[in-house]
């Protein structure tokens, strides 16, 4: 029975050998080489001498073809693809417009601010809005109507002043 030692000895030069050329990669038939060993050695059938270098081979050929495997199911990364994080500027922006939608809400009566708020970030129903703010069923859907129609006037009005045009 061969030691590791005496195994390595007389089939590492080969096993290389027969990994390189089958990789064409000097770096990674070192790797197929260092891991066929590995695999070898903490095999649980024991090897036959008659058959060591078929089946070190054997190994190598595995895990070149494993490699290549996984290699068919990497992609290489676009340098150009955009990064998705928000970019300063980006993150800027938002604040500003969260801010500006705060102050739009802010500027509507306590009523309509309620109703409009109730409605849009809660989702309540118009029969639990008008419960709530003790109004008809109809006065809150209009109070939700003209605070909407108030947010987008205003962000209309923005706009055109922001595009150099007269309101």
């Amino acid at each position: 029975m061969l030691t590791f030692h005496e195994l390595y000895e007389r089939h590492a030069r080969d096993v290389y050998r027969f990994a390189y050329w089958i990789c064409g990669d000097p770096d990674e038939a070192e790797d197929i080489t260092s891991e066929t060993f590995v695999r070898a050695w903490t095999a649980q059938a024991p090897i036959r001498t008659e058959t060591v270098k078929a089946y070190l081979f054997a190994i190598a050929r595995n895990l070149y073809l494993q490699q290549r495997r996984r290699l068919k199911r990497e992609t290489q990364l676009d340098a150009l693809a955009p990064d998705p994080a928000p970019t300063a500027e980006q993150l800027v922006e938002d604040r500003l417009a969260l801010t500006e939608a705060q102050a739009g809400i802010q500027a509507l009566p306590e009523t309509d601010r309620a109703a409009l708020i109730m409605h849009a970030l809660y989702d309540m129903p118009y029969d639990e809005i008008a419960r709530a703010l003790s109004l008809s069923v109809v006065a809150a859907k209009v109070k939700v109507h003209r605070a909407r129609l108030k947010l987008a006037q205003a962000r209309l009005k923005k706009e055109t002043r922001e595009n150099g045009h007269k309101p």
